[in-house]
């Protein structure tokens, strides 16, 4: 029986508890993407100086003792004594959830900080937090712990030079975060994105470890950032770029489409990434639809009565790159990681907006209008023919269990959350794989040599491979509009390749595929790598394996007389070994995947996958030595 519910049993947790007891709720996960969100947010306030026209400069700092700094040129948190908590307002601000400047619209008009929790969780979720604040000819100085004050707020120094700002500076907690170690890449790609969204902002990234030092800024801001975005791929023309201010909404807009058959569209409120759109992006999509479709109508290019009378979303964004950035004084995020918008009138404006420039925009530049037209129509012929080639790979696959592949070999677990599929190449890999299985909760389906490169092959020719037609059917979910993460069939689906360059290959053309046709797997957590042993060192009867050079190494230096074997592919080795290393849940190692940023993502495929030979081998040569790292 469960103890009594009463009174006693309601739980007040004061001043920043909370935030320690359910850190996840307030950046997002206690692991690295968490971690990396405390920097964000005390950024996040240095970047709200910036938007109210006070800050020219943020600096930010990895630093060799495990914290980091975050120093700007704003006006300075205020020292003075809060009228009705008689204490300095920077405590309140560092101490008190949903407390700050930003609710009257006094200070702030525009902010991506808005529920006055930010630098609060950012103390909460610290071993130690210094901030420094100069302000008035003076620097202030107060020191934190876990949320808690450790010292009063005192006169640190002065300053005899003009100006103001606030510096922050944190340890993060190891008994809250898997994980202290902040990433240089992370947090150079969304201060790249700040400062294409705020023209003008300077952020300087220092990491004392690594000994690196970029300077981030843009004058010519979302233009220069659709370029920048497009610049491994070829372009159809100049980017298309205008700004409106509705209703105290500011709307900008930055448009450029390439030959690819990639849609990539990225939202921004407040300078923002809201990474799962909203209705801004909403608002997007419906009026790029429309003011194509009519222009085709208008001119022509499409006929009434043809076999397409409309062009679809799908159509219409094919081999477009865009940025939405909305500045907005209230808007309504969904959940404190601010990774949605969902305000409803903000559909409408972008909505309106959006038409009435791009219609303007085609009306005066026919020839770009044209080529963008005529890329949707392409588009839509090839989504008719991709429908009628996937029928056909139905027909044709003479399937068995309930239209699946003749070859999976499926496990008879139906629990979505206890299966998993391995993705295996080769029939020696695959005959072992389905030997040293478990039948109940693993199925193997195998694949016969390399996949397509999607990257480099219209959505027809991708859609009518056999292989790929097999992966889309197992996986359940389908793709693009019709894709439904709750029609998944297991729970992970595991790539498992030989530990070999041709096997590295098939890994890649295979992540390629499920990040352009599934993303959603990956931002889910479903997809995996299976990492098989390069060697076993045999002692005695008793076999060791090690999943690199250097592994071996250190376990030869502790034997003297050793037997090794390198497994040159997983089809060398028999069921029990293949089970016991790299399939046996106790025992396996598993890589997750995982999308930090979509932009950066993006562009690295591009790279790789595409067609731009000078990128792509600069890349390997400045990466070479991170090869290993998840993508």
């Amino acid at each position: 029986m469960p103890e009594k519910y009463s009174a006693e049993s309601i739980k007040v947790l004061e001043g920043l508890e909370g935030v320690r007891k359910r850190p996840a709720m307030y950046v997002g996960s206690t692991g690295k993407e968490g971690l990396h969100h405390l920097i964000y947010e005390a950024v996040d306030n240095s970047v709200d100086e910036a938007l109210a026209g006070v800050c020219k400069n943020i600096t930010v700092s990895i630093n060799k003792d495990g914290s980091a700094t975050i120093e700007d040129d704003g006006r300075g948190i205020p020292v003075d004594i809060h009228p009705i908590y008689k204490v300095p307002a920077v405590q309140i601000a560092l101490t008190k959830l949903h407390a700050g400047g930003k609710f009257d619209k006094k200070s702030y008009e525009i902010s991506g900080g808005l529920h006055g929790v930010g630098i609060s969780v950012v103390n909460a979720l610290s071993k130690k937090l210094i901030v420094e604040i100069k302000r008035d000819g003076k620097i202030y100085r107060q020191e934190y712990s876990r949320g808690d004050v450790k010292t009063k707020l005192e006169v640190a120094g002065k300053y005899s030079e003009n100006g103001s700002g606030t510096k922050v500076i944190f340890w993060p907690d190891e008994t809250i975060f898997s994980t202290v170690n902040f990433d240089y890449k992370v947090l150079e790609t969304r201060f790249r994105e700040i400062t294409f969204l705020n023209p003008g902002l300077k952020i300087n990234l220092i990491d004392e470890i690594k000994g690196k030092d970029e300077e981030f800024f843009s004058s010519g801001g979302l233009m220069e950032f659709v370029k920048w975005m497009n610049e491994s791929k070829e372009v159809l023309h100049k980017p298309i770029y205008f700004k409106k201010d509705v209703d105290k909404t500011i709307i900008e807009v930055a448009i450029q489409y390439n030959d690819g058959y990639q849609e990539n569209i990225f939202g921004f409120v407040n300078t923002i990434n809201t990474v799962e759109g909203g209705t801004h992006v909403s608002g997007f999509k419906t009026a790029v639809t429309r003011v194509i479709n009519d222009y085709a109508k208008k001119t022509g290019m499409l006929k009434n009565g043809s076999s397409e009378e409309s062009l679809t979303g799908e159509d219409v964004r094919e081999g477009l790159t865009a940025i939405i950035s909305l500045k907005i004084s209230e808007p309504q995020f969904e959940g404190q990681t601010k990774t949605k918008l969902g305000n409803s009138e903000v559909k409408g404006l972008v909505d309106s907006a959006v038409t009435a420039s791009l219609s303007q925009f085609f009306e005066e530049n026919p020839v770009i209008a044209k080529k963008i037209t005529l890329k949707a129509l392409e588009s839509a012929k090839a989504r008719l023919a991709a429908k009628k080639a996937k029928d056909l790979i139905r027909r044709k696959n003479a399937f068995s269990l309930g239209g699946l592949p003749g070859k999976l070999a499926d496990c008879s677990s139906k629990k979505t959350e206890n299966t998993e599929l391995y993705i295996v190449e080769g029939e020696s890999a695959a005959g072992s794989s389905k030997m040293a299985r478990d039948k109940e909760n693993q199925a193997i389906l195998p694949l016969k040599g390399k996949i397509l490169n999607v990257e480099k092959s219209n959505p027809i020719k991708a859609l009518s491979s056999e292989e790929i037609a097999n992966i889309i059917t197992v996986a359940g979910t389908g793709v693009g509009d019709q894709f439904d993460v709750s029609n998944l069939r297991y729970g992970k689906i595991i790539i498992m390749t030989d530990a070999d360059v041709d096997g590295e290959h098939i890994k890649t053309l295979l992540l390629t595929f499920f990040f352009r046709f599934m993303p959603r797997l990956i931002e889910n957590g479903n997809i995996y790598v299976a990492l098989p042993p390069l060697y076993r060192i045999r002692k005695g009867q008793k076999d060791e394996y090690v999943y690199s050079d250097e592994e071996l190494k250190k376990a030869i230096e502790k034997t003297d007389a050793t037997n090794v074997t390198r497994f040159k592919g997983l089809g060398e080795m028999n069921s029990q070994q293949l089970w016991d290393t790299t399939m046996d849940p106790k025992t396996r190692k598993l890589k997750k995947i995982f999308i930090e940023d979509a932009i950066e993502a993006d562009k690295v495929f591009s790279m790789l996958m595409g067609d731009d030979v000078p990128a792509r081998k600069q890349f390997i040569q400045e990466n070479a030595k991170e090869a290993n790292l998840d993508i």
